[in-house]
């Protein structure tokens, strides 16, 4: 059994900055074990940092910096930009690494570290282990640990430049004229509104945009892909004004829509749609995509009457662009709205990328959106999360498990359970599809309970775990 990192999560590290691992001293000591990592492979490595709009994201990305120069490695800043476009610059202007200082969605007190290779692929779950394991090193050796802040000053030069080459290829990517759309876009407060006003300017979209003030604190606060109802209550209350709505995350790898009725369209409609115009261009590689264990049924059931075939894959972008580079297909995503297309040249989610390839199968076809997923019939599914105080495998608490195989045996095939952690926060998440909503809402309540009762912050007494069974 490989061994498993402490600090790396499906999406990078992350935590509450200021706290361990994103202190000062451990964010420099990060930066110090990557750039160690670098140099080994390239004693000339060159490394660009992009981060997003928190208040502590350039105390950090200062001090990763730091760590990174520690070991000789050059480093350019892109500023305030998009996770993708770290990936793009990473793997378009010749650096051996990118590195993103974000936590996506999560509050404006939080923060995290994501690293991209010189490919513009998140860094291997081996890579990260051992990068990890350099760090602890440090960490418990105050001997190899600078002062915080007494490294050599990073190379700054250019951040504009660096952002515009993103802009400009993502507007190269478009091929139709999307000038006749009207769009209400959320940036999130987050790391869209560097780009996205400019993006969608060079594209001749009437955009009209929210949520692009960024005070350091307002990122993701009641706004952006977290709350997708909101574009879509706005685009109801000024019906007919708008064609489309699009809303960011805190770092633009995802995008959720909604059309023009004010309905809200999630990643799995998104996938239905890019799935059947990639089929119809000859570009959806074995008409088959990549979801995860989280996609509806639905979108199974619809795909398949398209004659294309769905894979799931682990929740995690990474872990569906594995599957994707695995077997070939051009097409995955999440439906929390991180897509990825394989068909041109991008490594990661994009969420303005995604964007323009929605407006871009609208302007191409002249239908709504509405009428481009009409026949997707999503079977009832809810999501909860259930704050846990250690992620204890599910199969060791007889409780839970016992809770799972009574739903499933319930459902009888007409259905779906998925119990898992998250891989960023210290949730367990229970989702349960069924055609009812009362036998949903029903069995996920007694799986939830099952989980407060064992791993929730204030658990009964449990003998069973208290001896590690």
């Amino acid at each position: 059994m490989s061994e498993q990192r402490q600090l790396f999560g499906t999406d990078g590290i992350r935590g509450v900055a200021g706290e361990f691992p994103l202190t000062p001293e451990s964010t420099y000591v990060i930066g110090r074990a990557l750039g160690h990592d670098l140099v080994r492979n390239n004693p000339k490595a060159r490394t660009v940092i992009g981060q997003d709009t928190r208040e502590s994201s350039q105390w950090i990305a200062d001090q990763v910096m730091q760590g990174l120069t520690s070991h000789g490695v050059s480093v350019e800043s892109a500023g305030v930009i998009t996770t993708p476009g770290v990936a793009y610059l990473a793997r378009s202007r010749g650096f051996d690494a990118g590195v993103v200082i974000s936590a996506s969605h999560n509050p404006w007190t939080d923060n995290g570290i994501k690293v991209f290779s010189g490919d513009g692929y998140k860094l291997p779950d081996e890579r990260e282990l051992a990068i990890e394991q350099e760090i602890f090193r440090h960490l418990q050796s105050p001997a190899s640990r600078r002062q915080a802040g007494e490294g050599d000053p990073a190379s700054l030069p250019g951040a504009a430049g660096l952002r515009r080459a993103y802009i400009d290829w993502l507007a190269h990517n478009v091929s139709a004229d999307l000038s006749r759309l009207k769009v209400l876009v959320d940036c999130a407060n987050g790391a869209a509104t560097a780009e996205a006003p400019e993006l969608f300017q060079a594209c001749r979209i009437q955009a009209t945009f929210l949520n692009a003030k960024p005070d350091g604190q307002n990122i993701n606060e009641g706004c952006g892909a977290l709350h997708p109802e909101n574009v879509a209550k706005a685009i109801r209350e000024m019906e007919g004004q708008f064609d489309l709505g699009v809303t960011f995350d805190g770092d633009a790898d995802r995008a959720l829509f909604s059309d023009a009725r004010g309905r809200v369209v999630n990643g799995d409609a998104v996938l239905l749609l890019t799935a059947r115009d990639m089929q119809a261009r000859g570009v959806l590689s074995g008409n088959t995509l990549v979801a995860t264990t989280m996609s509806n049924m639905g979108l199974e059931v619809a795909l398949k009457r398209s004659g294309v075939a769905m894979l799931r894959a682990n929740v995690g972008d990474k872990y569906v662009l594995a599957e994707m580079l695995k077997t070939g297909a051009t097409l995955g995503g999440e439906q929390s709205g991180h897509i990825i297309f394989r068909d041109g040249d991008a490594t990661t989610g994009d969420g303005l990328l995604t964007a323009l390839r929605v407006m871009e199968i609208m302007a191409r076809t002249g239908r709504p959106l509405a009428d481009l997923i009409s026949d997707l019939r999503v079977f009832p599914q809810t999501i909860q999360n259930v704050r846990v105080r250690e992620k204890v495998p599910f199969s060791k608490v007889p409780e839970v498990q016992h809770a799972i195989e009574s739903a499933e045996r319930e459902l009888n095939g007409n259905g779906r359970v998925v119990v898992r952690y998250s891989g960023t926060e210290a949730l367990a998440r229970v989702m349960v599809e069924a055609e009812s909503e009362d036998k949903m809402h029903a069995l996920t309540g007694s799986i939830a309970d099952a989980i407060k009762q064992t791993l929730g912050p204030e658990p009964k007494t449990n003998p069973r775990l208290e001896k590690g069974l």
